[in-house]
């Protein structure tokens, strides 16, 4: 089985050379089909340029970065709005809908923007809600939903187009342990039921230990990797292994089970 993604020597360095930060320095893994692969570290570790640098929101020094056998860096125009687009679907910590659109408007707008016929983009838009259980609220602005619901929508905005990968970025950060609890319970079902392919950056071990593996970061390099045995080892043992590596690291995090 080929990786959905490849991340290969991928550097990023900002400041001159007297005072340099080393933001990323030589990251590489891959990302499989199917995969929940959560990327751990503590404020300023490198996960958030990382993330920005697979998104094109940041152009790496040097490294390669292939999305199913295509180089990144080197989309120019209508291939790069294609993968900014379609290829990948972007799940924001601060949700960034559009205020003055209604949660159904909100989660259309990808659709119309990639000329997918409205019948199409009305089953999956229908489709995701049912799941997300976010059905009464399709019809409401921003400002009239929790955040939770605020969350669910931005989650069916980004899965609607059917990316071959979803890039999450702290998408508990702005929520309450309840309502983090339930977004990471329909991200990870998702994942398991269909197969969607997950790479979250996250400080929360919580969140993390619905992933199926971990990278932690430090210093703009990788520290320490997790793998959990889904059939042989429970979430909450999980957790408590990701535990301890953030108390090596310096991190923690509240508990929301």
């Amino acid at each position: 089985m080929e990786p959905v993604l490849k991340i290969d020597s991928l550097k990023k360095f900002y400041g001159k050379s007297t005072n340099q930060t080393k933001a990323l320095d030589g990251i590489t893994f891959q990302v499989m089909p199917g995969e929940f692969l959560g990327i751990m570290g503590s404020s300023g570790s490198g996960k958030s340029t990382l993330l920005n640098c697979i998104a094109t929101v940041v152009r790496p020094d040097s490294g390669e970065m292939v999305l199913e056998g295509v180089r990144i860096q080197r989309l120019k125009g209508a291939k790069l709005a294609e993968y900014r687009g379609v290829k990948i679907g972007y799940l924001f910590q601060n949700f960034e809908l559009l205020d003055n659109l209604t949660g159904w408007e909100n989660i259309m707008l990808p659709l119309s923007l990639h000329n997918v016929p409205e019948a199409e983009g009305e089953s999956r838009l229908c489709q995701l809600a049912s799941y997300l259980e976010i059905e009464d609220v399709l019809d409401k602005f921003p400002s009239q939903m929790s955040g939770g619901q605020k969350q669910r929508v931005a989650a069916a905005r980004a899965l609607v187009l059917k990316p071959k990968m979803i890039l999450a970025d702290e998408p508990t950060g702005a929520l309450d342990s309840r309502n983090a609890k339930a977004l990471m319970e329909k991200l990870a079902g998702l994942n398991r039921e269909e197969g969607a392919t997950i790479l979250m950056v996250t400080h929360d071990s919580n969140a993390a230990s619905y992933c199926g593996r971990i990278l932690f970061i430090q210093d703009g390099v990788i520290f320490h990797e997790l793998r959990r045995d889904m059939d042989q080892e429970s979430r909450q043992a999980f957790y408590g292994r990701i535990l301890k590596v953030t108390a090596q690291m310096g991190g923690g995090s509240a508990n929301v089970f």
